[in-house]
């Protein structure tokens, strides 16, 4: 965050679900060394979980609706008080400069699952909405938020889509509470492949884009790297350096033999079994190969590597204590499982590079001029130069991300909107 705000980024979007709102205590912490007044703070509220989901059992907020197992949701005035003085608190701030409803749509699609809405429900939708943005008015009466919107991943579907959110509907409710209302701005999903606020025309004959425009509304685009298609998430990313080899059928197991020989120690000098029966590196021999990305090996590896690790160690160490062989096979098990963690990571990764070139390649098909710029940069190029477009949000983890998305703003223009209208007709081999 420090190197995104040193080279000129002037905007930080959270919320307070992210990590269980440990994202806007990090914030806080970052904003204290910098000009306050240089920089746009957007946060958002509506989601119940972890922290919130004590408070909400506690409290009894009313509308809640009771979307899954651990994850409610609620913008109901009552709860969304309770949300902006924990924002503020944690980002140590008097005041928000953009508080946006986070997905009120689950309202729609939680009943969804038990129907298709009704046009009552629609109604029901939009009534809640007016009452929010009614308290939202009052916060910014009261210099506690300036600007407020909604962030909504239907804004984007088709007219005959059940959950689809409507911006129109949005603003009208805004100017039915004031005609100097302070609803500024949506948030949405957009990307190569979810180019529905570009193309789809669901807001009284124009598109998501044209009416915010139209309109002088504000548009954050969000997730332009994290593409959603059919069943599956593409990363529109390079994984793979030119020049550096992609990986072979070889790979994993030259990865994993470092492992599988020091477990093999183990079984020669003290005879112990071996961890999840025939050993963490068998384990991952089996496992790796059907996970589909270097995320996918993060959401998996504490549950299926790590904690029967652990679990394996913590008994083993009853048993064996006492031997100094076994001290130092721990001891040497860990400088191993550490770097072979990154290496799988790394692995799992260029596997993806072939998904990555088919991209590049539909990007020309597309019409984006020829380029040896990283795969992320054209795809944030293509929205950036979208008419009407505020903010391109891009997750920036590492310093550099940062460095490969700031560098976006120096890249020649491209037609944006003719190019994601050329992407959609593709039939790319994913």
């Amino acid at each position: 965050m420090r190197a995104y705000l040193d080279c000129g980024g002037n905007l930080i979007d959270t919320s307070a679900n992210y990590t269980d709102g440990l994202s806007e205590l990090l914030v806080g912490e970052v904003l204290r060394d910098y000009s306050r007044e240089k920089i746009i703070v957007v946060t958002k509220g509506g989601y119940i979980q972890g922290q919130n989901m004590e408070l909400a059992r506690k409290n009894n907020f009313p509308e809640v609706v009771h979307y899954g197992e651990g994850i409610w949701h609620c913008i109901h005035p009552e709860f969304l008080q309770t949300q902006i003085q924990r924002s503020l608190e944690r980002m140590k701030l008097n005041r928000i400069d953009v508080y946006l409803l986070h997905n009120p749509e689950y309202f729609l699609t939680e009943i969804q699952h038990h129907g298709t809405p009704s046009h009552s429900d629609h109604e029901e939708f939009y009534r809640r909405l007016r009452a929010a943005f009614g308290f939202l008015e009052a916060q910014v009466d009261r210099d506690i938020i300036t600007w407020y919107g909604v962030s909504s991943n239907n804004y984007g579907l088709s007219e005959s889509d059940p959950t689809m959110t409507s911006v129109a509907r949005c603003l009208e409710v805004a100017r039915s509470l004031k005609r100097d209302h302070h609803f500024g701005l949506v948030q949405l999903p957009m990307n190569l492949f979810e180019s529905g606020p570009v193309l789809e025309k669901n807001n009284h004959g124009k598109t998501v884009l044209e009416f915010c425009s139209k309109e002088n509304l504000g548009i954050l685009v969000n997730r332009p790297l994290n593409a959603f298609t059919g069943s599956r998430m593409v990363r529109l990313a390079d994984f793979v350096k030119r020049g550096e080899a992609a990986c072979t059928p070889e790979t994993l197991s030259s990865i994993l033999k470092p492992l599988r020989e020091h477990e093999q120690r183990l079984g020669v000098e003290l005879q112990a079994p071996l961890a999840a029966g025939n050993g963490i590196a068998a384990l991952m021999e089996g496992l790796v190969p059907q996970l589909q990305s270097s995320a996918h090996w993060e959401q998996v590896a504490g549950s299926h590597v790590l904690r029967p690790l652990q679990s394996w160690l913590q008994s083993s160490q009853q048993r064996y204590s006492h031997d100094m062989r076994w001290q130092a096979w721990v001891e040497d098990l860990l400088r191993i499982i550490n770097p072979m963690f990154e290496e799988i990571s790394r692995y799992l990764s260029a596997r993806e590079q072939t998904t990555s070139d088919s991209l590049r390649a539909g990007l020309s098909r597309a019409g984006y001029p020829e380029t040896s710029e990283s795969l992320s940069r054209m795809a944030i190029n293509v929205l950036v130069n979208l008419p009407g477009l505020s903010c391109v949000l891009n997750g920036m983890r590492r310093p550099e991300y940062v460095e490969d998305a700031m560098g976006v703003p120096a890249l020649t223009p491209v037609d944006g909107i003719r190019i994601l209208q050329d992407f959609s007709q593709l039939k790319l081999p994913l």
